[in-house]
């Protein structure tokens, strides 16, 4: 799955021609730079690879969301409807715009359930914001209808999907604006890092100062740049820009290795009565980062976590149901609205309301799920191995 499996010389090349110049910032210091830019070169190659008109870098996907949403126009008392389902990044975002995170239950494709999204609707609601979890992705199509009929804002955070698709599109193209991480475990890493893609050129110029404390990038000379909004530090560096570069010359190569070792892996999975996956709208365009599977109840899947444990196999699989960075149950600071900085009053009661907002359609999913890691390493033998493992932790749980 992740990219730093594969990281190698031409890492090290694109990192070293930076070393080479000293010069590790993104702007300015034309002359000793020595015409190196590996961020300029970097969003060139995430435009033509995915197919957007603009991409601006960011320090991190976290940055990446929060930078869409401010050059949207998303702020204060604005809601935007996330899924139960994501990583805490998604709505750490919101609030950082002063937006209220409003969270609705999701199905089995693990992302938005369309009419979860329909009925959480108010006056306030601005933003729509699907997140392609797991290296697949949303049903776009129904996302893309509701926010035409109450024109709101679709924003892809696809930071789980790099290298997904729908319809022929890249996840992250197809909204408004859309956002990738490239951190250290994602399909791309730079091991920090994230982008906003965009076809708006408003919304790419919003975003490219927004990162940099408001400069609007105009003059021949950084220090005469004007500052016509806002902004903050969320730049990336040269350093990590390198490795992005090496990395996305890789991903096609990447995605193929997924798809074939997915593959091969649900194919033991398969032969067992009472499994069922992971519904993909577009299977043509999973990136196949997960391996996503179902039990038929929370009894049965906690007690084949706990078979996988025994037989020293869990790591990689992940029970989401009871992990703490990704999924509504276990977000206390969350629902009890643990900020260091005060919060608006609008954001803190809306987050005190999540202690009793009931997501019984999102728990009956997530806690049946258990997602397989894909690896990139992996031999043909040691898939094999772990398939006959897995089946047989599976087979033990579901004819006891």
């Amino acid at each position: 799955m992740p990219g730093f499996e594969f990281f190698g010389a031409e890492e090290r090349k694109e990192v070293n021609d930076v070393l080479e110049t000293g010069i590790l910032m993104r702007y300015g210091f034309d002359g000793p730079r020595k015409g190196i830019w590996k961020a300029q070169e970097l969003e060139k190659a995430i435009t033509e690879v995915f197919g957007c008109q603009y991409a601006q870098l960011t320090s991190s996907g976290t940055a990446a969301l929060t930078t869409a949403m401010a050059a949207l126009g998303i702020g204060a008392g604005d809601e935007v409807i996330m899924p139960a389902f994501t990583f805490v990044a998604s709505f750490e975002a919101v609030l950082s715009v002063g937006a209220v995170p409003v969270l609705v239950d999701i199905d089995e494709t693990l992302t938005l359930n369309p009419a979860a999204v329909r009925a959480a609707i108010t006056p306030r609601t601005k933003c729509i914001m699907p997140v392609h979890m797991c290296g697949s992705m949303a049903d776009m199509d129904a996302l893309q209808v509701i926010c035409k009929e109450h024109k709101l804002i679709l924003l892809e955070d696809a930071c789980q999907s790099i290298g997904g698709t729908y319809k022929g599109k890249a996840l992250g193209t197809i909204g408004d604006a859309g956002t990738f991480s490239f951190d250290f475990v994602k399909t791309i890493t730079c091991a920090e890092g994230g982008v906003v893609m965009t076809n708006s050129e408003d919304v790419y110029i919003k975003s490219d100062g927004y990162t940099d404390h408001g400069h609007d990038h105009k003059g021949a000379d950084r220090g005469a740049d004007l500052h016509p909004f806002l902004g903050y530090n969320f730049r990336i560096s040269e350093l990590h820009a390198a490795v992005g570069l090496a990395q996305i010359r890789k991903l096609d190569t990447f995605l193929a290795i997924q798809r074939k070792h997915h593959q091969l892996l649900r194919s033991y999975l398969e032969q067992i009565p009472g499994i069922s996956f992971r519904v993909v709208p577009d299977p043509a365009g999973d990136s196949c980062t997960f391996l996503s599977w179902f039990l038929p109840s929370e009894a049965q899947a906690t007690a084949v976590v706990a078979g996988l444990k025994e037989a020293g196999i869990l790591p990689g699989n992940f029970y989401w149901f009871a992990n703490n960075w990704h999924y509504i149950r276990k977000w206390d600071h969350l629902k009890t609205s643990a900020s260091l900085n005060r919060l608006s009053a609008t954001q803190e009661e809306a987050l005190v309301a999540l202690q009793h907002t009931q997501f019984s359609a999102s728990d009956a999913v997530m806690s049946r799920c258990i997602s397989t890691a894909i690896s990139l390493l992996w031999t043909e033998e040691q898939i094999r191995e772990k398939g006959e493992k897995m089946v047989a932790v599976i087979r033990k749980v579901l004819e006891a």
